[in-house]
């Protein structure tokens, strides 16, 4: 009997291109995402630039060298220098450290009224997409209606009407996103909803909410996902513009677009006052902006 050294008795020494084969397949999906995600050199410089914004606005407290509202009158409108990395504003108070503490209610805004936004926005559309009929009409001409105002106008209503305050300008960001996400979810849903395997759950008589928990849902999530991330920059633009005209976060509250509001006053002597919170606007929209299309090349199946 002939036998191959090496290998065991009886077994086929394993090919290597099967090997490879076998062990992209045990990474599972996440590495699949992973490795689609990073092949977007600017997604990967998007992710990483929010990355530092939030631990900036997480440890906030323990890298600034000064306290976000302390007042120094005899040094105020100080130039970028060692002890002000960008200057200080018209009542001396560190620009650095309130951009950095800016970042805190920028995000907050941002995730907090994406969040609401999404979950009510994506449950109409879903909602209505799935059963279709009198629900759908009512949940779109609705979502029209409210799409046919512009967004920062319907914002601006809401918080005039409504007072400045954290809740309203929530509240007001919300409302003005929900049709969004319920449009984008009732679309993928109409999609989903015609596959084989929706057919037959629907023949062998699973209930409608097992249906769209387990089978819907997970299948509709990419497109909604990638929504987040503009929205969130949406979210944190329309924070500063309100904030701009005074229907925002409240002085002495650090929060860029009211420290652009202030400063605009002294924007000929004293351009950095704007420059600063304008560049963290810019460069938090831009990351997120990078990080979305990231995400969506990398969920889209047809770019594997």
């Amino acid at each position: 009997m002939t036998t191959t050294f090496g290998t065991a008795p009886g077994k086929k020494p394993k090919a290597k291109g099967a090997a490879k084969v076998h062990t992209a397949k045990s990474k599972g999906q996440f590495a699949v995402f992973w490795l689609m995600f990073r092949r977007n050199k600017l997604a990967v410089v998007g992710l990483v630039i929010m990355v530092a914004l939030v631990l900036c606005a997480l440890t906030a407290d323990f890298i600034t060298p000064y306290y976000p509202n302390d007042q120094n009158l005899q040094g105020a409108f100080q130039w970028p220098s060692s002890d002000h990395w960008f200057g200080t504003d018209e009542f001396g108070r560190d620009i650095f450290t309130r951009v950095v503490y800016g970042s805190r209610q920028s995000l907050f805004v941002g995730l907090a009224s994406v969040a609401i936004s999404c979950v009510i926005g994506s449950l109409l559309g879903l909602i209505g997409g799935f059963y279709g009929g009198l629900i759908d009409n009512v949940v779109m001409r609705v979502s029209d209606t409210f799409m046919s105002i512009p967004s920062t106008l319907l914002a601006i209503a809401i918080v005039g009407s409504l007072g400045s305050s954290m809740r309203n300008l929530l509240m007001a960001i919300a409302i003005a996103q929900i049709p969004g996400f319920a449009r984008i979810m009732r679309a993928a849903v109409l999609k989903v909803r015609s596959m084989e395997y929706i057919i037959a759950a629907r023949v062998l008589g699973i209930p409608n909410r097992s249906i769209i928990m387990q089978d819907v849902l997970p299948n509709c999530l990419s497109p909604i996902i990638v929504n987040i991330t503009l929205s969130v920059g949406f979210a944190i633009l329309s924070c500063a513009g309100l904030s701009f005209l005074g229907l925002g976060i409240q002085p002495p509250t650090p929060e860029w677009g009211g420290m652009i509001s202030t400063a605009k006053n002294y924007v000929r002597d004293y351009p950095y006052m704007t420059i600063f919170p304008g560049a963290a606007i810019m460069l938090t929209i831009l990351a997120l902006n990078f990080l979305g299309d990231g995400l969506r090349d990398a969920l889209d199946p047809k770019m594997r």
